[in-house]
């Protein structure tokens, strides 16, 4: 099960050689970019939340 299930816009800025990198990862995943600043953000947040739970 997917941890977000609404969907909420949101702008942020991104170092411009970091955003290549994703793009380049997601055409070579064949994925969207969203799809990958997604599985990022989910994975970060199962990271701390464990660590705060400790």
């Amino acid at each position: 099960m997917n941890l977000f299930m609404k969907r909420k816009q949101f702008t942020t800025t991104i170092e411009e050689e970091a955003l290549k990198e994703i793009k380049k990862l997601a055409i070579d995943l064949d994925r969207s970019v969203n799809d990958l600043l997604e599985e990022a953000i989910e994975w970060l947040l199962k990271k701390y939340e464990k660590k705060a739970k400790k």
